[in-house]
């Protein structure tokens, strides 16, 4: 996608309605305006990001209504979401050149790092995709946040969480919410999952037998244009703050940080199903 030493803008999605995470701090927009450990998601990701000197211009698609708040003080620009993802991303999209990747990052993710935004750096600069989505091995998550729930999809590697980075080259959003809109006709009816994927990538990942490679070229495929999996090593790209639950969590967690205590006080339960290394 670019040069290792090559600069990227990145949009941060902090768009959406208020929801129960929301509800935990009266008067928050959504999620995304809660505070964590005293600072609001959104402004965390805005700092993990300026910490890295391969982000250049930062900005943040939010609700109208919080313009100007002192959670949003180190982005570059604000613009108004949407009412839906795919509306937000357009947004934030708008005006940057068509054939250059920007990094796409959800607003939730409370302990974010630089070696871990790097990490996807490098990992970009090595291929040439119009959209790349990142994941982690379930096996470097246990290592450091087994307390740490998440949902996991069994590959033929192992068992894998998307991460809340992604790139997308703004010619591909066209592409990209074609496939969103089939997807998410399809959500609940298999047989037009099937028609989406083909029979054989669905069968072979109910039975955990799809490769990583070979959902990038059924990606591929049906986006018309080069998609590849970021494989990362650093748990802290897919901590997210998904329910109310959450926020303490992702508080022990910065704790840990600040205390530089390892955040394995918690093993996972010995009856979970072990990872393959990918």
């Amino acid at each position: 996608m670019a040069r290792a030493d090559a600069g990227m803008n990145a949009i941060v999605l902090a768009g959406g309605p208020a929801d129960d995470v929301a509800a935990l701090h009266p008067g928050a927009a959504n999620k995304a305006f809660v505070p964590v450990a005293g600072i609001a998601l959104v402004e965390r990701v805005v700092s993990a990001l300026r910490a890295v000197p391969r982000v250049e211009q930062i900005v943040v698609v939010a609700p109208s209504q919080t313009h100007g708040c002192a959670a949003l003080a180190q982005a570059d620009e604000t613009r108004t979401d949407g009412s839906r993802i795919i509306d937000s991303l357009r947004s934030g999209m708008a005006g940057f050149p068509a054939d250059e990747p920007l990094l796409i990052v959800a607003s939730d993710l409370p302990v974010l790092t630089t070696p871990a935004l790097d990490e996807v750096f490098d990992a970009l600069a090595l291929r040439e995709l119009d959209v790349a989505y990142t994941c982690l091995a379930r096996r470097y998550h246990d290592e450091r946040f087994p307390q740490i729930p998440h949902t996991w999809a069994r590959m033929r590697e192992g068992q894998f969480c998307g991460g809340g980075v992604s790139a997308i080259r703004p010619s591909a959003l066209g592409r990209l919410s074609e496939f969103l809109d089939a997807l998410g006709a399809a959500r609940k009816a298999p047989l037009r999952l099937a028609a989406v994927f083909g029979w054989d990538v669905v069968l072979r990942f109910a039975l955990g037998r799809l490769s990583i490679a070979d959902a990038q070229a059924r990606a591929t495929a049906i986006m018309r244009g080069p998609v590849g999996a970021i494989c990362c090593t650093h748990p802290e790209i897919a901590v997210n703050v998904d329910r109310p639950r959450d926020v303490p969590l992702a508080e022990a967690l910065l704790e840990t940080q600040r205390a530089g205590i390892p955040a394995t006080a918690a093993r996972p339960d010995s009856s979970s199903e072990a990872e393959a290394n990918p």
